[in-house]
């Protein structure tokens, strides 16, 4: 008797145990469901990856082919998109402003090779490489200690509240924008041998003759200048 009892609640309780288990799974999907609904993402109605959570700086889910699965991995990505964003704010707003009042007797791709120094340009280079591979070497040193890196970390110490979370947002947003503008730069000046304001300038001026598919069309002239 108590045999066929056990049986029977075996056999009941399995059907119990598998729905429970599905509700289970179903309620994490839809978990996950609605936190990516409550997100924005780089690309409307998908799932991110599990590794992709909300909680990085400008993390709106894309990675396509996984390359940020392994945690370490990740924050040197983390750490290594920061880095290359501020570069890269910094060098398109010297080209922007120097282009803008028409600073030097160059674009700014060539003014370097017209100033005169002392110090040859292979001499600059050299010292230009010693200096900042020291540098980067003590940032990477600090970095795999704490974690951590650059200046913005003096707790209590931050008038201009840059440690919130909206203005790492936005140096991340605007870190991305400046490394797809640094891209274009490059390739304006190697394409029209000028500066971004230059060329914002003429094709405003004349739009028909200065844009992007007569500059294309102009590429075999400037190749080699």
């Amino acid at each position: 008797m108590a045999a066929a009892t056990v049986a029977m609640a075996g056999v009941s309780a399995a059907p119990l145990l598998k729905a429970s288990f599905g509700v289970k799974k179903a309620t994490a999907a839809r978990d996950v469901t609605v936190r990516a609904a409550d997100r924005t993402l780089w690309l409307p109605n998908t799932v991110p990856p599990a590794h992709l959570n909300g909680t990085l700086p400008g993390d709106y889910g894309y990675d396509p082919i996984g390359l940020a699965t392994d945690p370490d991995r990740l924050a040197w990505f983390v750490e290594a998109e920061r880095t290359n964003g501020r570069w890269a704010m910094a060098g398109v707003a010297g080209i922007l402003f120097t282009d803008a009042l028409h600073i030097g007797s160059a674009p700014w791709f060539s003014i370097g090779a017209e100033l005169e120094s002392p110090i040859p340009l292979w001499g600059l280079a050299t010292i230009e490489f010693v200096i900042f591979g020291f540098l980067e070497m003590k940032r990477l040193e600090g970095w795999k200690k704490t974690g951590q890196n650059g200046l913005l970390n003096w707790f209590p110490f931050d008038p201009l509240g840059m440690n919130s979370k909206e203005m790492m947002v936005k140096e991340v947003k605007n870190g991305r924008l400046a490394m797809f503008a640094w891209c274009g730069f490059m390739v304006q000046a190697l394409v029209t041998r000028e500066g971004p304001v230059t060329n914002l300038e003429k094709h405003i001026a004349d739009p028909f003759n200065n844009n992007f598919i007569t500059s294309i069309a102009n590429l075999p002239n400037v190749v080699g200048k």
